[in-house]
């Protein structure tokens, strides 16, 4: 039995809009503009443009139970999830809801609500009259566990830390998860949201590199299972995850970093058996901090050559930290959707980090207009 993950349906919602049309929409639009934010906090922002949901609405979306205090990150990864579930032919009822589970990637939860928390225990009156209510949105897997309880999923319900790596990370897990029959789905994914916060860390980040990427902000989920479940079953599949390779090299070690990414790509062509020409398209995590995007491009030329195309993503969904490695898959996935021509094409994805994190995952994608689906 190989390890391939299939992905049955997936939801995303970037600062380009909500679904994967949106996305498409952006990514062919050659980088948009970003939308004004100045109106959104009371808290001051490095800049008033980022791409990020001004007019996202939970309620529109959840309705008015139960939502009163969701944070936007709890907000968006349930809506993500509503849509993924919405998107594939997994029904989750009383016979399987304890073998579906939920598996989502972060950088440190909502750093909005664990600030305005702690900041809360310092300036209210004393004893300290913090709102209990606000309290769990600032545990780092609030948004797992309130998606876990509106969907009924049962099975492994657990949060990834992981920054610009979490969406492999997440990936890796879940196939860990379903290969050891733990469970037979998963919601997996991974949330960021727009904040102060999170727009000053853009901003600090990207000082320090020489970047100007605008923050970005939203989530991906995808419903994943065996893919030879699936294709047992008959089923219709969007995507297979190949192979997905991870490593952590030494920054400060001159050239360390590119040779880790270089070898991650080709460890995962070989766990899948492609060759390097098989690949069409590279999902990048360029984000025009110059030496990270330098040693990402040198490593993709040394296995792939520079000929292969690339895709870069967060031109459209500007820098989204743990959200950014969704939008990647999102964006390759949005793309096959209604592209028969495109169908069982190859792309890779690959991200890395500043403290010498890397990451690659091969994907196989088809479109939904007729065809083989794997």
């Amino acid at each position: 039995m190989s390890t391939a993950l299939a992905i049955t349906g997936f939801g995303v919602l970037s600062g380009a809009g909500i679904g994967p049309r949106a996305l498409a929409a952006a990514l062919d639009a050659q980088r948009p503009e970003p939308a004004d934010v100045s109106g959104m906090f009371e808290d001051p922002l490095p800049h008033p443009r980022a791409h990020a949901l001004v007019d996202f609405d939970p309620r529109a979306h959840l309705g008015r139970k139960g939502t009163s205090f969701f944070d936007r990150s709890t907000a968006l990864s349930m809506v993500a999830c509503k849509e993924a579930l919405a998107d594939s032919d997994l029904a989750v009822d009383d016979d399987n809801r304890a073998r579906v589970g939920i598996t989502l990637g972060t950088t440190a939860g909502s750093a909005k609500s664990t600030s305005d928390y702690s900041r809360d225990t310092f300036t209210q009156d004393r004893p300290y009259l913090v709102n209990p209510l606000l309290f769990p949105n600032a545990v780092m897997n609030c948004a797992a566990g309130q998606a876990a309880i509106r969907y009924g999923l049962q099975g492994v319900n657990a949060t990834i830390a992981g920054g610009p790596m979490a969406m492999l990370n997440v990936l890796r897990y879940s196939r860990n998860l379903i290969g050891c029959g733990y469970v037979d789905a998963l919601l997996t994914g991974a949330v960021e949201e727009f904040s102060p916060q999170s727009a000053w860390a853009v901003q600090y980040g990207q000082a320090a590199r020489g970047g100007d990427l605008p923050p970005g902000e939203g989530a991906a989920v995808f419903v994943v299972e065996s893919a030879d479940a699936v294709r047992a079953a008959d089923r219709r599949m969007d995507a297979e995850v190949l192979a997905v390779e991870v490593g952590v090299f030494d920054p400060a070690e001159p050239g360390a970093v590119g040779a880790g990414l270089a070898r991650c790509i080709r460890r995962a062509l070989e766990a899948a058996g492609i060759p390097a020409a098989g690949v069409v398209t590279v999902a990048t995590a360029a984000n025009g901090m110059t030496s990270l995007d330098e040693l990402e491009e040198a490593a993709i030329d040394a296995v792939l050559g520079a000929g292969t195309p690339r895709l870069r993503v967060k031109e459209a969904t500007g820098e989204a930290f743990s959200a950014s490695g969704a939008f990647q898959l999102a964006a390759l996935l949005a793309r096959h959707r209604a592209d028969p021509a495109r169908d069982g094409e190859i792309s890779l994805i690959t991200t890395r980090s500043a403290d010498g994190a890397v990451g690659a995952a091969l994907v196989r994608g088809w479109s939904r207009v007729g065809g083989d689906h794997g």
